[in-house]
């Protein structure tokens, strides 16, 4: 699964929690009573009470011991009916579990079929689901009786962790496997999608058509899914093998746009594994309202709508190319083999997550995939990981198992791993774990033998240290010279608590010449004593990046300066260059900066422009016609917005044909940012072009405009601003944009344009109920009480009006 990110926001009116402790219990591996063998269903929609009817027959047997009785998940529904060969069972059901007596004792070589008739009651379920998502319901109707005309009607499940027995009766765990089959009755109009492949189709006399879905080979019941909704299958193929994309009409045109990189993902991951893509079909579903990033149900992803989107966005980024990649990859890690308990989740997403990385670096180069795994591990040190193991066997949740160090943490741990081991060994290592336990379950004990098996070499210390125990080396560097015998020491202290060992690379530079040392640190204290030609002008340590940990050293401007011009890696230029931009009152500083905006790869050149000091003594002209030229001509769209809103500090209004030709971009992110620049030297063309884009690109540039229209304090569109605020406030990294949108929510608050209350008011629900799972009901009770204090202080005409739309959103969140 991949999580969209929740960028918290404190404001001076709540404060969220994220993290509860963890407590004592010890979380095992599910007990194997019985084995799941084959599940079939047969299933309709009841679309009004948002319910499922349903009928299943589950084969078993028992696991080892004999047994006379059969506990199943089945969460929240009725219980019609339970059989075995026509003969009624007995059976007791707390709306959780539902015990069947069996009508003897069977063995574990005797398999056996019961028939179970049931209504499933996706809304009555009570239980947590994973981060972010609302709560785990398993089945979900989307605007299920059509009263939404802006949404279509879908009906799409999520079964990650344990939801699946929210939607059929079966044993929820992720250490066991089944084959299944579907049949699934809906209106003719809609199409369904479920794992495996579509064997039939049969139209029904009352105007239903019934499609029967088979999935022969074996996989966790979590991995089961059905979406249920009007889309355009766009088809596209990887070797024999089918793969389809399920769009809405209006994004079908853009599809493979979005999607096309899929089949080349396919063959890329079939490589490096040595396993040819394991499953019969490749489907991607984009689900209304999903509540996560994505899903890796076995050849049938579900996507959130963020990965919808237009050439106008595509041209600037694919948003959803590393997820799709995400998902993609699970299927050997997840699907093929699962993680025998949530405990052992990163066999899962530690691998999803790097395949992300992998993906960047053979598709886009290293530098793309450097610049990713430092947000990664940016993300997971930011949070409040510290103290969690990888593995770990005591946690409040199996939910909480679901963050940034099964994930961030657990891809940097990867790359580690592969940077340890090579290329040859690393990958010949995920060969023998998914070929040792394909169609099963693993742990990180059989990924640490599968690793030892093929390289010879003991990692009981790598997998003690990264998976079995928290934290990552904390160091103190400091250089000593010998200028006689011509030589430098390294000398390298651990501060944290726990002691790491770790191969570490430093390179020595003499001028542009540059000197790899590969050492490996042992202890708390550890030196390293290299040789010099002449006296070194910078040592970079953790020379290659791939080391996950914090470094202090001491350095100057012109070591800084050198690094930004040397240094290979992505995160030591990063470094260097937001360390050279606070001197930029140093003319070699200046330079270094404006020097980088002609950087190889384009992320450095954002951060160059971004950072570019323009108000000073030394920016001259000719760095202001280079960045003209950026603006103009820069081969990354990204890059030449970067350019027009350094420009567009500047408010000159030379600059003027610069963000007129801005305007007119392809890219919207170039347009929005000149839609900025030219509101500060022409207003009247800024509102008059901001007036006439389409509804669907105003909602894509809407933070230029949001900052445009209230600087011009524009009520009339403030209606058009509340649909965006939560979303800017809460899902956007960038602490300006955040206050962008705090200062459009008070504004909203206490204004008079009762449209733009109630868009704010039903924004408010909507993300107090997606984000159920961080408190944001919570915070969205006291977003909207906010609003009522600030509509009985400003005291509008329209008060009256507003406070219903609030009060009416209040109660749908107190429901």
């Amino acid at each position: 699964m991949k999580f969209q990110k929740l960028f918290v926001v404190v404001v001076t009116f709540f404060t969220l929690t994220l993290f509860s402790q963890s407590d004592k219990v010890y979380r095992a591996e599910k007990d194997k009573i019985h084995n799941l063998i084959h599940t079939k269903l047969k299933v309709g929609f009841n679309f009004q009470e948002k319910e499922l009817n349903g009928e299943e027959w589950v084969t078993l047997k028992p696991h080892f011991y004999e047994t006379d009785k059969v506990t199943l998940d089945a969460k929240a529904m009725v219980i019609h009916k339970v059989t075995m060969n026509n003969q009624p069972l007995d059976y007791n059901y707390d709306e959780y579990e539902l015990i069947i007596d069996l009508p003897r004792k069977y063995k574990r070589n005797e398999e056996f079929t019961l028939y179970i008739k049931y209504t499933a009651r996706p809304e009555k379920v009570k239980q947590k689901g994973s981060a972010a998502i609302t709560s785990a319901k398993g089945l979900y109707f989307i605007n299920p009786t059509g009263l939404d005309k802006n949404k279509p009607i879908q009906v799409w499940t999520q079964g990650e962790t344990e939801a699946s027995s929210c939607w059929f009766p079966t044993i929820d765990a992720p250490n066991q496997k089944t084959s299944q089959e579907i049949y699934i009755t809906v209106p003719q109009k809609y199409v369904t999608l479920s794992n495996g492949k579509l064997e039939k189709q049969t139209i029904n006399t009352d105007g239903t058509r019934t499609d029967y879905w088979n999935f022969t080979q074996k996989h966790a019941p979590y991995l089961f899914f059905m979406g249920v909704g009007e889309y355009e299958i766009i088809k596209d193929k990887y070797n024999n093998i089918p793969v389809d994309y399920y769009v809405e009409k209006e994004y079908a045109p853009y599809a493979k746009d979005i999607f096309g990189n899929t089949p080349e993902m396919l063959a890329f991951f079939s490589k490096i594994t040595g396993i040819e893509y394991p499953w019969n079909k490749y489907a991607q579903i984009v689900g209304r309202d999903y509540v996560s990033g994505a899903m890796e149900n076995t050849t049938a992803v579900i996507h959130g709508e963020r990965a919808y989107q237009t050439p106008g966005q595509l041209i600037d980024e694919n948003v959803q190319e590393n997820t799709i990649a995400h998902e993609a990859f699970h299927h050997w890690f997840g699907d093929l083999v699962t993680a025998e308990s949530w405990s052992n989740l990163t066999v899962n997403e530690s691998f999803a997550n790097y395949s992300e990385y992998l993906w960047l670096e053979h598709k886009y180069g290293k530098d793309e995939a450097d610049a990713h795994m430092f947000e990664d591990v940016e993300g997971y040190k930011q949070g409040q990981n510290y103290d969690k193991h990888l593995v770990r066997f005591y946690y409040n949740d199996k939910e909480d198992m679901f963050d940034a160090v099964s994930y961030n943490k657990g891809g940097a741990i990867l790359h580690m791993l592969r940077n340890y081991l090579g290329d040859e060994a690393f990958y010949a290592g995920l060969n023998t774990y998914l070929t040792d336990n394909k169609y099963g379950t693993g742990e990180a004990h059989q990924l640490r033998l599968a690793f030892e098996k093929v390289s010879g070499k003991d990692l009981n210390w790598f997998f003690n240290q990264w998976y079995f125990n928290n934290g990552h080396p904390k160091l103190s560097i400091s250089y000593d010279y010998n200028k006689l015998r011509k030589t430098v020491t390294v000398n390298i202290i651990q501060s944290q608590i726990n002691e790491f060992k770790f191969p570490f690379a430093i390179d020595v530079f003499e001028g542009s010449k540059r000197t790899r040392h590969t050492v490996f640190v042992e202890g708390r204290d550890a030196s390293f004593t290299f040789p010099f030609t002449k006296q070194p002008d910078l040592i970079q340590v953790n020379a290659d990046g791939v080391l996950l940990c914090d470094i202090t050293e001491n350095k100057v401007l012109s070591d800084y300066i050198h690094q930004l011009k040397y240094a290979e890696n992505y995160v030591h230029k990063r470094e260097a260059l937001l360390e050279i931009a606070k001197h930029q009152d140093d003319k070699n500083a200046f330079n270094a900066v404006a020097d980088a905006m002609d950087d190889d790869f384009y992320k450095i050149r954002i951060l160059a422009l971004e950072n570019i000091n323009l108000i000073n003594k030394y920016s001259k002209k000719s760095v202001i016609d280079k960045i003209m030229r950026i603006a103009n001509n820069d081969s990354k769209t990204l890059v030449q917005a970067a350019a027009i809103e350094t420009l567009g500090k500047l408010t000159d209004p030379a600059l003027k044909p610069v963000f007129e030709k801005g305007l007119e971009s392809k890219s919207y992110s170039v347009l929005g940012k000149s839609l900025v620049g030219m509101y500060y030297i022409d207003k009247q063309l800024a509102i008059q072009k901001s007036k006439t884009l389409p509804l669907e690109v105003k909602k894509i540039v809407a933070t230029p405009l949001t900052r445009i229209y209230l600087e011009e304090n524009d009520d009339e569109e403030l209606s058009f601003i509340a649909s965006n605020v939560m979303a800017g406030m809460f899902l956007s990294p960038n602490k300006k944009i955040q206050s962008l949108y705090k200062e459009a929510f008070d504004k909203i608050g206490k204004s008079n344009n009762t449209e733009a209350i109630k868009n704010l008011s039903d924004d408010i629900v909507a993300k107090g109920i997606q984000y159920k799972q961080y408190n944001f009901d919570k915070v969205g009770i006291n977003l909207l009480r906010q609003m009522v204090q600030m509509q009985k202080t400003s005291n509008p005409s329209n008060k009256e009006n507003n406070l219903k739309a609030i009060q009416i959103a209040m109660a749908k969140l107190l429901e």
